[in-house]
């Protein structure tokens, strides 16, 4: 059993639900290259090696187009549906459902398998912040152990915290971590720690310069950190800015670009049509209604961040 699954919380808890649900001893869990969205050679040769394939919380329809091996593909994000016959594509997004009843891909695992615990909320904790716990479900699964609003924003960013750091086999360790320590237990694993007290000071050197226009901020900034998402998900969602555009211009001899926006702008900001542009383009960029997100060569920086303006403007 192979399952390839998305680097951050989401990914990492839908990938422990489902080794739980199934009761799974004997499997393989991996993830893209932090940051790409893409399949690399790596997880190409586990296909290839691989009776049953499960992909989780990740919108890459087109890689699993010519997978000849039985796939389930469960995920919530906004994409096309999968053509390929071996592929059995479980998105309640595609039959007409709104996202807010399913904010995470734990969600829909955790419906999918009808086994729901207290990870299923974190996943969504993870994918949504703290507009989770206005989900009554999310609230009663985190009661069930005990756990509080702030234990489980602690605990997300913990589990993020090692694809942040750019740990792919710690990402990919993450989901043994999960499956084996109890919740207090997982609050207090010291490597989680050691990085999230990193992670912390590089966030806040990259916010210590912000340009404003019509309330969307604007930072540009230089880390090895993948820390570009929780730069935007802070200008957001905790300094109140309808969105946020973040430029990281040298993250491992590459450039990324992330677009975050506020439900304000949700019905205004069509953020499909922007990742299509980009993706028409050659562009290596993926996300959802709110989000944004591209990792592309140095060179090419502004013609990303001039498509983003034009389309503002």
């Amino acid at each position: 059993m192979l399952i390839i699954h998305h680097w951050d919380t989401d990914g990492i808890i839908s990938s422990a639900l489902t080794v739980k649900a199934l009761n799974l001893e004997d499997f393989i869990n991996i993830t893209p290259p932090i940051g790409e969205f893409r399949f690399d050679d790596r997880i190409k040769k586990y296909i290839e090696k691989s009776e049953k394939i499960y992909v989780l919380d990740l919108n890459l329809p087109q890689e699993v187009e010519d997978i000849k091996k039985e796939t389930i593909f469960i995920d919530h994000h906004i994409q096309k549906k999968i053509k390929n016959p071996y592929v059995k594509q479980i998105n309640p997004i595609l039959e007409g459902y709104s996202e807010k009843d399913y904010p995470s891909a734990s969600f829909v695992v955790s419906e999918y398998f009808s086994y729901w615990d207290y990870l299923s909320a974190i996943g969504a904790v993870g994918d949504i912040g703290e507009r989770a716990f206005d989900i009554p479900k999310v609230l009663k699964l985190l009661e069930m152990e005990n756990l509080g609003k702030e234990e489980a924003l602690r605990l997300v960013q913990l589990i993020d915290s090692n694809y942040i750091v750019m740990e792919r086999y710690d990402v990919e360790n993450a989901v043994k971590v999960v499956l084996n320590l109890e919740p207090g237990e997982l609050l207090e694993y010291e490597k989680w720690n050691k990085n999230l007290e990193k992670i912390n000071e590089a966030i806040e050197n990259a916010i210590s310069n912000i340009k404003v226009r019509d309330r969307i901020a604007f930072i540009e900034f230089k880390s090895k950190f993948n820390i570009i998402s929780k730069v935007a998900r802070k200008l957001v969602w905790e300094m109140g800015y309808d969105g946020a555009i973040v430029l990281n211009r040298d993250f491992h001899g590459k450039a990324q670009v992330y677009f975050r926006i506020s439900s304000n702008l949700v019905d205004k900001i069509k953020m499909n049509e922007l990742i299509q542009t980009l993706k028409n383009r050659n562009f290596n960029a993926g996300g959802k209604k709110e989000v944004l997100g591209c990792i592309l060569e140095k060179d090419n920086v502004n013609e990303v961040l001039n498509v983003i303006n034009e389309y503002l403007r």
